[in-house]
């Protein structure tokens, strides 16, 4: 398919001027982009427990907003953060505020990264979703997450990348030593065009473009812009 390109400044300037000129809010933004992949994966069929694994940054507040949809259709779900709750910031930190209120399952890996403890949260998973890295990381993804990405990878469950698969540069397609190997990918918005290069193809998988409510008036302009 032919899919329309944002880089990843022209994504950032996407959000910030939706907000600034359109006066829309980022936590509906982001609200739209989880619902979005949990669409997208109650589409492709859910048949067991899902694991949603979040870093620090907004990728894992998309996370957080997919497991409380997730939870909200009555699928088994649970999550893991990489992280301290208290290093996330913003719509991040306002919606991990808001799951923890849910009763959602949250196993925090916080000082120690136990590959143990990890293994065990994994063993069942029908699906394991990777909302460690957004678009805005490049180069070598720094420890624990280098070894968490190569456990994933291990596990025989299908992975659903959100925006872009954590170790990919999404840019360019290149890819870092310790990438996730998505089935599929949810991006927002539009492609970014590092996604749609071959070599990235075993890291994407199937490519699927999550509306997010961003104005098409302003998503033209800014497409248009790479043109």
């Amino acid at each position: 398919m032919n899919f329309p390109t944002l880089n990843r400044i022209q994504s950032r300037k996407l959000d910030a001027l939706a907000v600034e000129e359109y006066g829309m809010s980022s936590l509906v933004l982001m609200e739209n982009a989880g619902r979005g992949v949990a669409d997208c994966l109650e589409r492709l069929g859910v048949a067991g427990p899902v694991v949603v694994c979040c870093g620090k940054g907004n990728n894992a507040g998309d996370g957080f907003v997919l497991a409380r949809h997730l939870d909200l259709r009555d699928y088994s779900v649970r999550v893991a953060l990489f992280g301290h709750g208290d290093q996330l910031r913003n719509d991040a930190a306002a919606n991990f505020r808001i799951l923890r209120k849910c009763d959602i399952p949250i196993e925090q890996f916080d000082d120690q990264y136990s590959s143990e403890r990890f293994a065990g949260l994994l063993a069942d998973a029908a699906w394991i979703v990777d909302a460690l890295l957004g678009t805005g990381v490049q180069g070598e993804p720094r420890p624990p997450l280098d070894a968490v990405i190569d456990q994933i990878n291990a596990s025989l469950a299908p992975k659903m990348a959100v925006d872009v698969p954590s170790g990919l540069d999404c840019d360019t397609a290149a890819a870092s030593s310790h990438t996730v190997r998505a089935a599929h990918t949810c991006t927002f918005a539009a492609a970014k065009p590092g996604l749609l290069e071959p070599e990235a193809a075993p890291y994407v998988g199937q490519l699927h473009v999550c509306d997010i409510g961003t104005p098409r008036k302003l998503l033209q302009r800014l497409i248009e812009e790479t043109l």
